[in-house]
């Protein structure tokens, strides 16, 4: 009984990535609004009854496409901070941040449906949460290394300045077993990877197009300046 469920549920695990890599192309050609499971269904010579057992609507296949696509997104960005070691923090800072860059370029329309214009109709559930947090807590793991290297500096702000509704968005993005980060970091943290998110779009979305040429350029020094503000220092120097 074990084998042939073992069969099974590979076979069902095959045609649901069959249905996802033809609903990429579809994305691709025609963008995330107006993805169709009669059109994928079609195009997989499937009967659209076949296919609502896979994914019973619209928003359960876009789902899909979500998670994976942030999952992979999320393994890039883990892969480069574990190339690069943490001994050298702001080396593995600058690692993971053109990772995350080089996986935007080179999936686009994956990019698009993550950070691009919201989908009609469409609230994503939250089993997008985890996968979409993957880059946030490998930035946070860098910050982390820094600190513990005692290579990151405190920004100098009164606490007067803080807000108690940002204090407490802190504490939950800090709740992460091991981390110790100072609790005046985190702001910088969730403030900088938006920037890096937005630098990105920008390029992926010809923003740039005719003002800026040389954009790798840009990104590189734009990186070393959220480095920065996070307060991550080259190693050897003290915080």
């Amino acid at each position: 009984m074990g084998v042939i469920q073992g069969a099974k549920d590979r076979a069902r695990a095959e045609v649901a990535g069959a249905i996802k890599d033809q609903a990429r192309k579809q994305l691709a050609a025609e963008g995330a609004a107006r993805l169709s499971l009669r059109a994928v269904a079609r195009e997989l010579g499937m009967v659209s009854s076949a296919l609502y057992r896979y994914f019973p609507s619209r928003d359960d296949l876009l789902t899909a496409l979500i998670v994976d696509a942030y999952n992979a997104l999320g393994v890039t960005a883990e892969d480069a901070v574990a190339s690069a070691g943490t001994a050298d923090p702001l080396r593995a800072w600058s690692e993971v941040c053109r990772a995350v860059r080089r996986w935007a370029l080179d999936h686009p329309h994956e990019y698009a449906l993550i950070y691009g214009s919201p989908v009609p109709g469409y609230a994503a559930p939250q089993d997008t949460v985890a996968p979409a947090s993957r880059v946030a807590l490998v930035l946070l793991a860098v910050a982390q290394a820094a600190h513990e290297a005692d290579v990151l500096a405190e920004p100098d702000v009164p606490d007067a300045n803080r807000r108690p509704v940002l204090a407490e968005n802190v504490r939950r993005l800090l709740q992460q077993p091991g981390y110790t980060v100072p609790e005046r970091i985190a702001p910088r943290l969730a403030a900088v990877w938006a920037q890096l998110f937005g630098l990105i779009s920008f390029e992926v979305f010809g923003q740039y197009n005719e003002v800026i040429d040389d954009r790798e350029a840009l990104f590189e020094e734009t990186v070393l300046v959220l480095a920065h503000q996070v307060g991550l220092r080259p190693a050897g120097t003290t915080a």
